[in-house]
């Protein structure tokens, strides 16, 4: 594969804070909670509402499209199109890689995407009853998920004391770096809003490792080493080449490359890996550059660590905030947050380096992988 020459900016990237389900964010609408988001991005990008020519939203509880109520809400302009991906945990991210491909073929000079979610108001889907006598349960995409890590931890050996402490370590790395506060922008001006709120329950080795696990007989997994639900929304600014000239070259991730991939029944797990090594074959001499932080949407620290291992990444370079077991995953939000936190990581920190590699990647509900390199761009 050539090169792509980089005509897509992401030149600012901003989230709120991840709340628990029926936690911080329990009151507030999926619009509220992005466009939030969307305002302070578009501040950090010098530009205005008025200036975005397209929205694309990630979502994947909210139904309908959400995006242009998400839209309306943030001032951009009643004629900015807008529309929303589901593709489950990859919508935010698929959301931004659209975004960029929007910029790229010339259709706009300015859009904006992420990915948001709030399941603590979202509407309740229900599964219809086979008969009177039945009871409507709820649709849990969860615990299938669980169960395809549950069997890839099997088959790889990967033990509830190994995804214990991989889980407790995560936990530590996402407090030691502050939560993450450079990423969020505060609902409100108070301390809790600018904390994803998984990281204020500080469990302990002894308490994790008392958790019941999920499934009987031999089940490793647990609400100890497995990433919580919950509310959020994470949003970038792609702007065109001509545009980043006008606004001065500033710092700005590039896409690479990407791709994405189904995995075979039985190893849904496994399709993050599976996208980033489709990645690989795709790119020519840049294969061979180290990537400077690989971020990995997780749902369990089983398939962190087997997508770690398979991968052969550096531990130093994987995770190195905690993923989502530190700080939580707000489903079709949770890959649009890998992109911020990349951004974060790469540009934000004061130490940029023009060039340097990062990697997105994540599942999806129903076996889906999607990944995505980043570039550097620095004048």
């Amino acid at each position: 594969m050539t090169r792509i020459s980089p005509q897509a900016y992401i030149i600012a990237a901003r989230r709120t804070a991840i709340g628990l389900t029926g936690g911080l964010h329990r009151h507030r609408r999926v619009e509220e909670l992005a466009a939030m988001a969307l305002q302070a991005a578009l501040t950090d990008a010098r530009l205005s509402p008025k200036d975005v020519q397209q929205l694309v939203i990630g979502n994947a509880s909210e139904g309908g499209n959400p995006a242009r109520l998400i839209g309306l809400t943030a001032g951009l302009p009643e004629t900015s199109p807008a529309y929303t991906i589901d593709r489950q945990c990859a919508s935010g991210l698929d959301a931004i890689l659209t975004a960029i491909r929007l910029v790229e073929s010339g259709d706009a000079e300015v859009v904006a995407a992420g990915g948001a979610e709030s399941l603590s108001t979202a509407p309740w889907r229900l599964a219809r009853p086979h008969g009177t006598a039945q009871t409507p349960r709820f649709l849990e995409a969860g615990n299938s998920d669980f169960e395809a890590d549950e069997t890839l931890a099997r088959r790889g050996q990967i033990t509830r004391k190994k995804q214990d402490a991989y889980a407790l370590a995560a936990r530590q790395a996402g407090a030691a770096t502050g939560g993450a506060k450079a990423e969020i922008v505060a609902m409100r001006p108070e301390a809790a809003e600018a904390r994803d709120e998984w990281l204020g329950y500080g469990l302990e080795a002894a308490e994790i490792a008392d958790l019941l696990p999920f499934f009987e007989e031999g089940g490793t997994l647990t609400s100890g080493n497995t990433s919580p639900s919950g509310d959020g929304a994470a949003m970038v600014v792609v702007v065109s080449q001509a545009c980043y000239q006008r606004l001065g070259r500033p710092p700005a991730l590039c896409r690479l490359a990407s791709a994405a991939t189904g995995a075979r029944p039985g190893s849904e797990s496994e399709a993050p890996a599976q996208a980033v090594l489709k990645l690989r074959e795709r790119l020519n001499g840049d294969a061979r550059r180290p990537v400077a932080t690989h971020e990995l949407n997780e749902t369990s620290a089983a398939q962190a660590i087997a997508f770690r291992d398979q991968l052969a990444i550096p531990a130093d370079r994987f995770n190195p905030g905690g993923g989502a077991l530190a700080h939580g995953r707000p489903f079709g939000a949770s890959s649009a947050v890998v992109v911020v936190r990349l951004f974060a990581r790469l540009l934000a920190s004061g130490a940029s380096i023009k060039g340097q590699l990062g990697l997105a990647a994540t599942g999806a509900h129903g076996g889906l992988g999607v990944a995505a390199l980043f570039e550097t761009h620095l004048t």
